[in-house]
């Protein structure tokens, strides 16, 4: 008999169809007896749902030998979900065949993406850079460490997890930042014209773009999505990023020593306290606009998903499950009706 071929985010309780999926993670444990069995985990753009194979499973001994994380299936299924999250029963499973494609398989489809055109904002970013900082040598520098890591650039994500957590996600974010930045930088300039020194647009502007370009080596994209490298959870995404500005500087000779230690403030400084990963916290102007133009994005975002959720229509607030641990309005709802 067949079944509709449907995505596994799309599959409502109780549902049976063919989905296609990847083997995102599989785990060995042993039961309190003392027998083998494994815990699978497949997955798509927006979901991922468990399928338990016990020893006496009949797909126990293809499971052990043959299924590897990381490759693609297609599975005819059952998707419920229960107090342990979302669960399937597997009827069948093979592994993607070339006839696939044809119905619309494609590995593309299994890694959440940024909405928009990566290019288009990679190209944005550079004409930020050379409109806003007027210091050749800082421009030169900020220019090179994106062109140099282009490629990482535009298909990164700016954390394992929390916010912009998907291929293009550093990308996204540090455009955003930068917009907001831009922002502050004029705003504050106009506000305060007789700072000494004055405020440096140019410094704030490569700050943004920079602040958190060691993330590109802190993370690595894993079949179960953006996990930590062993040089991201030993120095962490800050101290890379510091040396990877000081090590680009090394090799302009007229870039001013001053600029250099301002910028690599910043980017130590941008996450504001130690609890938060940053060693010290902003001590300049250039480096506190950065932090904050970073921190709101960052947790904006994370509201804005939350809003995205599909809440019970009877719903008044969310829940607290979010990184900010609080429940957010949706609006009250008139008893009478």
């Amino acid at each position: 008999m067949e079944l509709k071929l449907v995505k596994l985010s799309d599959m409502t309780p109780g549902q049976s169809a063919d989905i296609f999926v990847m083997l995102g993670l599989k785990e060995q444990a042993r039961t309190r007896d003392d027998k083998p069995y494994y815990k699978v985990t497949f997955k798509d753009a927006k979901r991922s749902a468990v399928s338990m194979i016990w020893a006496d499973h009949a797909l126990f001994s293809e499971c052990e030998l043959n299924w590897k994380a990381g490759e693609f299936y297609k599975l005819r299924c059952r998707y419920q979900e229960n107090s342990f999250g979302s669960q399937i029963e597997i009827d069948r499973i093979r592994p993607i065949t070339e006839a696939d494609h044809q119905q619309g398989f494609s590995p593309d489809d299994f890694y959440a993406k940024t909405r928009f055109n990566r290019d288009e904002m990679f190209e944005e970013l550079l004409r930020h850079a050379q409109t806003h900082i007027s210091e050749a040598p800082l421009l030169r520098l900020v220019v090179e460490l994106l062109t140099d890591n282009a490629t990482q650039v535009k298909q990164h994500s700016a954390a394992a997890q929390n916010h912009h957590a998907f291929i293009g996600g550093y990308l996204e974010h540090t455009l955003s930042v930068v917009r907001n930045a831009i922002f502050l930088a004029d705003k504050y300039a106009a506000y305060y014209t007789e700072m000494q020194p004055p405020l440096s647009k140019s410094l704030i502007v490569a700050g943004a773009i920079l602040h958190d370009i060691g993330k590109l080596y802190e993370l690595a994209l894993k079949p179960d999505g953006w996990q930590f490298t062993a040089q991201g959870r030993l120095i962490g995404h800050i101290l890379i990023g510091r040396d990877m500005v000081r090590e680009k500087a090394a090799t302009i000779s007229d870039l001013n020593p001053n600029t250099a230690l301002h910028l690599e403030h910043i980017i130590l400084s941008h996450q504001n306290l130690p609890e938060w990963g940053s060693p010290v916290s902003p001590h300049t102007p250039e480096a506190m606009l950065v932090h904050f133009a970073d921190d709101i994005d960052a947790k904006f975002h994370q509201v804005a998903v939350h809003y995205e959720a599909r809440w019970p229509a009877e719903a008044e607030f969310t829940n607290r499950n979010n990184v900010l641990k609080r429940s957010f309005f949706l609006g009250l709802h008139d008893a009478s009706t």
